[in-house]
């Protein structure tokens, strides 16, 4: 029987400090060596990677909206090796503690983790500074409501710099069977001289047509709001979203805008479609980008606007309402597409966020905290002032 191998992250700091004190000494300063700021970023590493310069680690972010710097568990397997195989110890290093691994997933450690390169050793001296301030602005407060505030205030930023792609994607799988995608929306903006420029898409599957939701999930196929569906068999469905994705990374940084990335992203990832994801970026920063594929969950801005740090976020539908952006036929994947990008456009032209709270939601903000109590008309759009009255 096969035992599966468990692939992960170690923490940067762990494999550092800790995993050089439990081997032998002369181990331990074998790996220090290695793995010092200097040896990591030189080109003849053994980590380098070929037509990257400097070295390449990553960046994994907590449910809790921390930040820790990895190692990749393959990254660690492969200096135990190279360090047994150009004899500079006898025998392969142990590996970590199994405690130190970080896993990726539904129900794991890690929410998310992106690839970074660092060009030398000062640069990746500086990102292990700047995770630390980051990590200690979170301290004493809701870490996630506090990660969601700083990544609404960069969103605003970018958006205001009317530079880049924003590129809002939806896919609608079959109810019954989640690997049968049968829709893809998109909706996207950018600026030429300045002028917006909107444009939006909806894709069926020709071979999935006959596979209808309606159970569990609204059936709105062909009720596409923002122009004609096309039908597409799945070799061209695949096609298209490639070009989709070459034209607009084409025209510099693209921002891919989802609401609850996690399902998309996904789907993006699967072999139905296999989109071009190799260098994506959930973190912002203060940087303006010249290129690069980054990640903006607007699930995750609207939390930030409602002051909420909690892990259960709105849906589209609540969000938009909240908002006061009418949606009309959602579970269209065309459809959620336009109106996630507009609820991205209507956050990010607004106000400061503490100043767009309360100029949206006047008076409902509780007392001491940044929490938004909603009242019952506005949580639910169908709630009627005789309702309100008669209490």
């Amino acid at each position: 029987m096969s035992v599966p191998i468990v692939t992960g992250y170690y923490r940067y700091t762990d494999i550092w400090h800790e995993w050089s004190r439990v081997v032998p000494e002369r181990h331990g300063q074998l790996l220090k060596a290695t793995l010092a700021h200097d040896a990591l970023t030189h080109q003849d590493h053994p980590l380098h990677v070929d037509g990257v310069e400097g070295a390449q680690l990553f960046i994994g972010t907590l449910h809790s909206g921390e930040q820790r710097l990895l190692f990749s568990s393959k990254q660690v397997d492969y200096i135990r090796y190279w360090l047994y195989a150009m004899k500079l110890t006898e025998t392969e290093i142990p590996l970590p503690y199994s405690e130190c691994l970080l896993l990726e997933g539904e129900g794991s450690d890690l929410r998310n983790v992106t690839t970074r390169v660092y060009k030398d050793g000062s640069h990746l001296h500086g990102a292990l500074r700047e995770i630390d301030k980051i990590n200690k602005k979170l301290k004493g407060s809701n870490p996630s409501l506090v990660s969601r505030q700083i990544n609404f205030r960069h969103v605003r930023r970018l958006f205001a710099e009317k530079k880049y792609v924003w590129l809002a994607i939806d896919i609608e799988a079959w109810e019954m069977d989640h690997s049968l995608i049968t829709e893809f929306g998109w909706s996207a903006l950018h600026w030429v001289e300045g002028k917006e420029v909107l444009e939006d898409g909806h894709w069926i599957v020709k071979e999935y047509e006959t596979y209808r939701n309606g159970k569990y999930v609204p059936d709105n196929r062909t009720r596409y709001n923002f122009g004609q569906s096309e039908v597409l068999r799945k070799v061209d469905f695949k096609d298209k979203i490639s070009k989709l994705f070459q034209k607009y990374r084409s025209l510099g940084a693209l921002f891919l805008v989802f609401h609850d990335s996690t399902g998309d992203i996904k789907y993006l990832k699967s072999k139905m479609i296999e989109a071009p994801l190799d260098d994506i970026c959930y973190l912002l920063s203060n940087a303006s980008p010249d290129d690069g594929l980054f990640v903006v969950d607007t699930s995750d801005l609207f939390a930030a606007l409602e002051g909420d740090g909690g892990h259960d976020r709105r849906g589209l539908a609540k969000a938009c309402n909240l908002l006061g952006i009418d949606t009309k036929f959602l579970h269209n994947a065309g459809n959620d597409a336009h109106y996630t990008l507009m609820a991205c456009k209507d956050m990010a032209e607004g106000e400061e966020l503490e100043i767009q709270r309360e100029r949206r939601w006047p008076n409902c903000i509780v007392q001491g905290s940044v929490k938004v109590n909603f009242l019952p008309h506005q949580e639910d759009s169908d709630y009627s002032d005789e309702e309100g009255l008669l209490g």
